[in-house]
């Protein structure tokens, strides 16, 4: 191999990853855009906060095609501070919304459970909206070892 062979090779070797790094962030950044608009939309305008929201998951996660998960929050659910609605949101998942679960100053406790399958290492979004119209949030990355649900969505 000449050094004018092995030249093109290293530049084409360059172009090839400069290429693969720019679409890896545009991607990450229309996923987060996504993932923020989806919260918003949840939210109804008003701004989500930080805290009493607990999303208990595994850091680590060797198989995404059934993922446990507990949601809770710190509510008195009385008539006068209950929690109304529950949403888990993920960041790389084809639809962004993963669930959705109405409460009422009735359901007892602000506490959910489910399953969910996760396509790859990404954040998860816990946001719960209190009676008074308060949002409040708690974020989590998961390393997910062995990728679920990765068909296109068209």
């Amino acid at each position: 191999m000449t050094y004018e062979t092995f030249n093109k090779r290293r530049q084409l070797l360059k172009a090839g990853t400069a290429i693969g790094a720019w679409l890896w962030v545009g991607n990450a950044t229309a996923n987060s855009d996504e993932l923020a608009a989806a919260i918003r939309n949840f939210a109804a305008g008003a701004p989500v906060k930080a805290g009493r929201v607990l999303l208990d998951i595994a850091p680590i996660v060797d198989n995404g095609n059934t993922v446990p998960l507990t949601v809770s929050v710190e509510s008195t659910m009385t008539a006068g501070d209950y929690v109304t609605a529950i949403a888990i949101f993920n960041e790389r998942n084809p639809q962004r919304e993963v669930a959705k679960f109405t409460l009422t100053a009735r359901s007892g406790r602000a506490r959910v459970a489910t399953r969910i399958r996760l396509a790859t290492t990404q954040q998860l979004v816990a946001v719960a909206r209190m009676s008074d119209g308060s949002c409040w949030s708690h974020t989590v990355n998961v390393n997910v070892s062995i990728a679920a649900c990765l068909e296109e969505v068209v």
